[in-house]
């Protein structure tokens, strides 16, 4: 990495913890020394690293920390045979990053962003958060030997508050959604030597996700899918997997076409898909979806996700907030694996691209699972009920609906 340099005006910045471009407010971007890149990163040096997303680290904006090999990332891809059959598509590949430390995708970005924060010697690690980045930035900082200071929504999920708090964070329940705890995290940003993960360090947090294509590619033997699907809140992740399935092809890592991306959001905060349905800039919407993991009202990316979509040649859908409950259910029965609501209005955008024949028998998908479903137990609707019986055999046939 070289510098940062603004996504809008194009002025360059020193590498340190700066939110935004001080000329235009337009977001900041790593620059890389392409060529030295080139010269040096390559398959065979790729695996012979960690097996973390530390592997990746000349793609990344920090050094890898001691306990690289200890570190997030390299989650398992496995298939869902039963999945795809059942949506009529060729095959069906999940990316388990539920599988990470704090059983969420957010271990990715806030490895990153840590990392940085411990350069610049912060502290104290903080975030504004829906809840899956809280537990994150908790228990990062607990590792660390950082203070911890977390602002959510007073509404999110008790499982989540409980996972953060474990860690000894302090947090702050805001009484608002999740856009009043973001202008919240930028007020005390300037306010504050806290390193806030998605304010000052955003520009480096957001590089943990093109870790999520990089091990997709490396997994499928150096090869691309042809399409991914992926929840979108912020749609900085959505974005930065596009990224990093390019950076891969410009450094002749991987061949071929580049993979469609499709997204999805709750109906009840779907900004985002909005905008791509009807052409449009990203227009602010107030939050009132189940999938609090993705109740992000202003995303701060959504129009960049827009163009991701349309450049890729996928979809973003929003997704029937009946339905997210129904999608969870269905993983779950099909794949063995218990997803959060992010996972439910994934899988939901899935069916809706296969059931438009965007999606169809020839191609090999991967669905990313981003948080589990022990986080959000209550989305899920009731499939059965507990059957109390005597402690005997008998009592157990005579209500068994399975053939002995």
């Amino acid at each position: 990495m070289k510098a940062l340099r603004c996504r809008v005006c194009e002025k360059e910045y020193p590498a340190l913890g700066i939110g935004i471009c001080a000329s235009c407010f337009g977001p900041l971007e790593p620059v890389y020394d392409w060529d030295a890149l080139e010269r040096t990163v390559s398959r065979e040096t790729i695996e012979a690293g960690p097996q973390s997303l530390w592997r990746y680290a000349p793609l990344l904006p920090v050094a890898p920390p001691a306990d690289a090999s200890a570190g997030p990332g390299w989650t398992p891809l496995v298939p869902a045979p039963r999945l795809a059959r059942e949506l009529g598509v060729g095959e069906v590949l999940l990316k388990l990053d539920h599988t990470n430390p704090t059983h969420s995708f957010k271990d990715r970005v806030v490895a990153v962003a840590a990392a940085k924060a411990r350069e610049l010697g912060a502290t104290t690690l903080a975030c504004a958060s829906t809840g899956n980045l809280a537990n994150a930035v908790a228990a990062r900082a607990a590792a660390d030997g950082l203070a911890a200071v977390v602002l959510c929504a007073s509404t999110v999920e008790p499982e989540k508050l409980l996972a953060t708090m474990v860690y000894g964070a302090t947090v702050y329940g805001v009484r608002g959604s999740y856009d009043d705890c973001s202008r919240l995290a930028v007020e005390l940003a300037g306010e504050t030597d806290w390193a806030f993960v998605n304010v000052n360090l955003r520009a480096y947090y957001a590089e943990g996700s093109k870790t999520l294509a990089f091990e997709i590619a490396e997994q499928l033997g150096w090869e691309a899918p042809d399409a991914v699907v992926a929840p979108i809140a912020s749609g900085a992740m959505f974005t930065k997997l596009w990224q990093g399935f390019e950076q891969f092809r410009r450094l002749g890592l991987t061949d071929g076409p580049r993979p469609r991306l499709y997204g999805g959001q709750g109906a009840g905060c779907s900004p985002v898909a909005l905008a791509f349905a009807e052409d449009t800039r990203v227009s602010p919407v107030r939050p009132n979806t189940r999938a609090h993991s993705l109740a992000i009202g202003n995303p701060a990316d959504g129009d960049l996700a827009v163009a991701t979509a349309r450049a890729s040649g996928g979809a973003i859908h929003a997704v029937p907030e009946d339905d997210i409950g129904e999608n969870i259910a269905l993983l779950a029965e099909t794949a063995g694996v218990f997803g959060e609501t992010a996972p439910g209005v994934t899988v939901g955008a899935l069916r809706a691209a296969a059931a438009s024949g965007a999606i169809g028998p020839r191609d090999r998908v991967v669905v990313l699972v981003t948080a589990t479903g022990l986080k959000t137990p209550q989305a899920v609707p009731a499939r059965s009920s507990v059957i109390e019986i005597e402690p005997n055999a008998d009592a157990v046939l005579a209500r068994s609906r399975v053939a002995a």
